[in-house]
């Protein structure tokens, strides 16, 4: 019963936590701007609207183009079977951290060939900065990572994002956690890395790179980024949740996940997005960071 309760507990959350914690992050900037904005369940409709429509194909894509939605979502999907979200993941081994950051470099890999196989100067334009920023943020991940894993004993999330005390953990606490929200943010093409909801070709990263994508393709890419925004906000959550209960945990990590998009939110809203040659050395500082904290840990 305690098993079933895990998956379907997992499985709400991988359905419909994504989609609301976007709709929290809308609500939150809407809020400060004065206005009312959107439903928080607006973009589970879109996806919902989406899925019910066809897809148009260019003649001069493969069938890359076609496979990059629905690996790099099944990539996502597999991630997400190793983050323990309410208290202990559906899949868990020793090493299962490197597993979770090789499949979010899986998909990003597909979006990015999917991209390229477009033969679009503009989708080109952003697979490129996608990968040059991607190069700054996967050694930031992997320190804060190294960090956890050597003060926890294993490789294993479940045992690196579990309560851990002691005066010189809350350090290496607080930069594991500085570190891996610039790495949110950068993996998501959130402010100030990027703008997701800007229209000009020249400045977008992520968004140029689905352009071309349509109906059930671009809900599956749609659907994907959401789920691995609230991956990694699961881990942030996961990183100063006491241990409690099932039942507990769950409400606790709702709270977490809704508070994490209400921050993501405020920070949209109280500044803009960086120049493109600024975004390196924000992702640089949080390379430092982790640094800091893997020499803390290793004292």
């Amino acid at each position: 019963m305690e098993t079933l309760k895990l998956v379907a507990s997992d499985l709400l959350m991988v359905v419909f936590a994504p989609p609301i914690m976007l709709g929290i992050i809308a609500k939150t900037k809407a809020a400060v701007a004065g206005r009312k904005g959107p439903p928080v369940l607006q973009p589970l409709y879109d996806t919902i609207k989406l899925l019910g429509k066809g897809a148009v194909y260019s003649k001069t894509t493969t069938w890359m183009f076609r496979l990059g939605p629905v690996v790099s979502l099944a990539a996502v999907i597999a991630a997400a079977a190793l983050v323990p979200l309410a208290r202990a993941p559906l899949i868990s081994f020793n090493g299962d951290a490197i597993l979770f950051v090789y499949l979010f470099a899986l998909g990003r890999f597909v979006t990015i060939t999917a991209a390229l196989d477009t033969g679009s100067s503009f989708e080109g334009m952003g697979a490129s900065r996608e990968a040059a920023f991607s190069s700054f943020a996967e050694p930031a991940l992997i320190l804060a990572f190294a960090s956890l894993a050597y003060r926890s004993g294993g490789l294993t999330l479940a045992r690196m994002f579990a309560p851990y005390g002691g005066p010189s953990a809350a350090a290496s606490t607080v930069l594991a956690l500085g570190s891996l929200f610039v790495v949110l943010l950068a993996e998501n093409s959130r402010i100030p890395v990027d703008d997701p909801n800007t229209h000009l070709e020249l400045t977008m990263i992520h968004e140029v790179m689905v352009l071309d994508h349509g109906g059930p393709d671009l809900a599956f890419i749609l659907h994907g980024a959401e789920l691995k925004l609230a991956l990694m906000a699961s881990l942030l959550v996961r990183l100063v949740m006491p241990e409690m209960p099932l039942v507990g945990a769950v409400g606790s990590l709702i709270l977490g996940l809704a508070a994490t998009a209400v921050v993501i939110g405020l920070v949209e809203s109280s500044m803009a997005r960086l120049r493109l040659i600024r975004v390196p050395q924000l992702l640089v500082a949080a390379i430092c960071a982790a640094t800091f904290g893997l020499l803390l840990t290793l004292r």
